[in-house]
């Protein structure tokens, strides 16, 4: 006869494993600390308010206790490394944090960076430095190693200029390399760090891992989750399939199910609904290509159980079309469907969308 365990289909028995995982953290196995329960209590209770301005719209942010003004100020847009990519000359580096700075002063409350962003964490810190207690600053770990885990978030919060860090994800690029349970051990080290109070929330993120990105949430340990998820299926190098559309579709109703708060990223399908459309469908009329960003961002607005929409920004032109858009008419129209439907279809059949890998 089989034993229980052997007769687990391989998504139970890996579930039981992470679960076992998370409640380990949770029950206090790391020593010398809070219980993660404790921990979680003692954040709340010394939980700073953010006060809000502006007409942004807000929303509630999952469990965490905050209400968030929807549209967040996404920081991979803003580096030189990849500027190229989002088809913009930037500015110095004392422009761009007078670019974030007017996000601040418009209403925006959500800065969102990485480790791996170069210089992004850096512009943040300073632009952000003397509004600190009232701003919600994320960041992500992207090295696979556990025992890394700590210089990474020690580095973060050096750049950022800060002591504590609102939320820390485990970055996608991490989870593709090691998987959910490899994750998990991310997310140890993480939660010790939440105790010490360098970090207030644990997320994860994905561009194209949502099988393990379903098993991480599937723990209940999480209280965030940054997702692709626009009207492109766009990942970082690649389309989504659909069975890693339905994956998508299944971690987002699962992270509403625990309360998380649920982050879109990739609005503008990585710019090919925004600058970078002229890189894709070049012969698009310009007249309609002007109207693709705000059209892109009422899609995603539809669905309520977002928390937030995460978009790059590169100049302070983006800032005040991100911010006209949500304050503006903000109901999916006609016009929008069809005029995202027309584009997109050229942009599927375009040679640069063909040469990328489907996953």
């Amino acid at each position: 006869m089989k034993s229980e365990e052997e007769g687990m289909d391989r998504r139970g028995f890996l579930k039981t494993g992470l679960q076992v995982t998370a409640g380990a953290v949770a029950a206090g196995s790391v020593a010398g600390c809070a219980t993660g329960r404790e921990a979680g209590e003692s954040v709340a209770a010394a939980k700073k308010t953010i006060k809000l301005s502006g007409e942004i719209p807000k929303r509630r942010f999952g469990k965490t206790g905050h209400v968030l003004p929807i549209l967040g100020h996404g920081g991979s847009a803003m580096v030189d490394v990849w500027s190229a990519g989002y088809n913009v000359k930037l500015e110095s580096y004392e422009k761009r944090e007078a670019m974030v700075r007017r996000g601040y002063d418009k209403g925006i409350r959500y800065f969102d960076t990485a480790r791996v962003y170069s210089e992004s964490e850096g512009i943040m810190g300073r632009a952000l430095k003397n509004v600190r207690e009232n701003v919600f600053i994320a960041s992500k770990v992207a090295d696979p190693r556990p025992d890394h885990t700590r210089e990474s978030v020690e580095k973060s919060l050096s750049e950022l200029q800060t002591d504590y860090v609102d939320l820390m994800q485990i970055h996608s690029p991490a989870i593709e390399r090691v998987g959910s349970k490899g994750g998990m051990k991310i997310y140890e080290e993480l939660a010790k760090l939440r105790d010490e109070g360098m970090i207030r929330h644990i997320g994860l993120t994905t561009h194209v891992a949502y099988e393990s990105v379903y098993e991480m949430i599937d723990t209940e340990a999480f209280d965030t989750v940054l997702l692709a998820r626009g009207y492109v299926r766009k990942g970082m190098t690649m389309m989504l399939s659909n069975p890693n559309m339905e994956w998508n579709h299944r971690c987002t109703a699962r992270a509403h199910e625990l309360d998380m708060a649920i982050i879109m990223m990739k609005v503008m399908g990585l710019n090919m609904l925004g600058r970078g459309s002229k890189l894709v469908v070049p012969e698009y009329d310009e007249a309609e290509r002007a109207k693709l960003p705000a059209a892109a961002i009422r899609w995603a607005m539809q669905d309520e159980r977002i928390s937030m929409l995460n978009i790059g920004m590169s100049v302070p032109d983006d800032v005040d079309a991100c911010i006209a858009t949500v304050t503006g008419e903000s109901e999916f129209s006609d016009d929008d469907s069809k005029l995202l439907a027309d584009y997109s279809a050229k942009l599927y059949e375009s040679e640069y969308v063909k040469a990328m890998p489907v996953v």
